[in-house]
């Protein structure tokens, strides 16, 4: 990337955050406004940035932005209080989301048959993760149960986490499929991969938050380096674990699990950082997403691409939220909400990507073209659909409620998680609030 195409980035960014209030008012979202902006700075725009998707910035960003992803998403889970009163995302998380990767494969073979059965998986584990930062009113909104919105929250927040060692075993089989011996051998490497990762980041993760702790208490770190150090640990655990013949995304994920369960003031320094930085990364990928990713399928989309990724928004993941919510009394209303806020966003791209990058399949552009599509449509319909969303749902329960329905299942107290990236900005100037 030059430095002029830096720069346009750069002045993008900075028109966005001036008029980020009137913004967020209405039901343009940051992500859809970067999508966009890429787009119409792209060869299928006004041609002023062209940048390949092989370009290695693209993949550079990509990775840094994966590893804080993993670790900030995972560090504001209090395993505690998950396992205490947060049933619904664990439900979603060990029955919802197997069960949305199987429909997604089945879905895929059917749509398209020159898939096999690995690529099939491969396409479904990639669009598993869900980004509840695609509709940040849904799970900011006091509206809305708190016990709902903190499912989709604390969901979002493990899935990416959850999904990673399922996306590089199954893309160790798809090697198989077409490597043979080196498909075997990677077989091997993403075993050893899938062990050390974890051990490497628990490790890192509960060592260096006994450190802050014992410095914390002495009076040696400032504010100013908290979250600086907090950090370093995300990049210590991917570091060493590549060291060690582990993988270093889910040494980051394991590490930030260790960091927010083992730090005793874990959450004001992490989410400055989530709220201030982390927001900026993420609005460059989508802008990348908008201005290398999304040309390089326009033209390319068949029928079959854009009906696979209706289904993956809908019948998809929709099923298999109100199949793993089975026997907990909820209204039909509310796993219809549950399932429709299950938006394809960094998550996927950042997936999407590193396959891209790191792994050899057959369909790899059909894969490529099927998840983007997919990605590109939730970013519209859910960040339009957030506000009538909340707006619906609140008007559903207000007449449930009216009609004397028994709503407990909803209203049960749960312990709130911190929100992924602008819950205070959302807060101070949404309108359903």
């Amino acid at each position: 990337m030059s430095e002029v195409n830096l720069l346009l980035v750069l002045i993008g960014i900075a028109l966005f955050a001036l008029f980020s209030g009137p913004i967020s008012k209405g039901s343009l979202t940051p992500p859809m406004v970067f999508v966009l902006l890429g787009l119409g700075m792209s060869p299928i725009g006004l041609g002023w940035i062209d940048l390949s998707v092989e370009n290695a910035v693209v993949h550079v960003v990509a990775e840094i932005t994966l590893i804080l992803v993993l670790f900030t998403d995972a560090a504001r889970i209090n395993l505690r209080h998950l396992w205490a009163d947060h049933d619904i995302p664990i439900r979603l998380l060990l029955v919802g989301m197997p069960l949305t990767i199987l429909a997604g494969a089945l879905a895929a073979k059917v749509v398209f048959p020159e898939l096999i059965l690995v690529e099939a998986l491969i396409l479904a584990v990639i669009l598993a993760p869900t980004d509840a930062a695609l509709g940040q009113v849904v799970v900011s909104s006091p509206r809305v149960p708190e016990r709902i919105r903190q499912s989709l929250n604390v969901e979002s927040g493990l899935n990416d986490g959850i999904a990673l060692p399922v996306l590089l075993f199954v893309a160790s089989f798809a090697m198989g499929a077409h490597g043979g011996e080196q498909g075997t051998g990677w077989v091997s490497f993403v075993a050893q991969q899938l062990i050390l990762g974890p051990l490497t980041g628990v490790l890192v993760g509960w060592a260096g938050s006994r450190a802050i702790n014992a410095a914390i208490e002495r009076g040696l770190l400032s504010h100013a380096f908290c979250n600086i150090y907090l950090l370093s640990l995300a990049f210590i655990a991917y570091l060493a674990a590549d060291l060690v013949g582990g993988n270093g995304f889910i040494a980051a994920f394991a590490a930030g699990v260790a960091t927010g369960n083992t730090l005793k003031k874990v959450n004001e320094e992490i989410y400055e950082f989530a709220e201030s930085e982390g927001q900026l990364l993420n609005l460059i990928i989508f802008f990348v997403f908008g201005v290398a990713l999304l040309p390089q399928v326009w033209g390319q989309v068949s029928w079959n691409i854009f009906v696979y990724a209706l289904l993956s928004l809908t019948v998809v993941r929709v099923l298999p939220v109100f199949l793993s919510l089975a026997g907990k009394h909820m209204r039909w209303e509310t796993s219809l909400f549950l399932g429709w806020f299950g938006p394809r966003g960094l998550a996927s791209i950042l997936f999407v990507l590193l396959v891209l990058e790191h792994a050899q399949i057959a369909q790899e552009s059909l894969v490529f073209n099927t998840v983007i599509v997919t990605v590109v449509l939730s970013v519209l319909l859910h960040g339009f659909t957030a506000l009538p969303g909340v707006n619906a749902y609140v008007a559903a329960l207000k007449l449930c409620e009216q009609r004397g329905d028994d709503l407990s299942a909803e209203q049960q107290a749960v312990n709130a998680m911190p929100l992924r990236l602008s819950a205070r900005l959302d807060r101070g100037n949404r309108t359903d609030d």
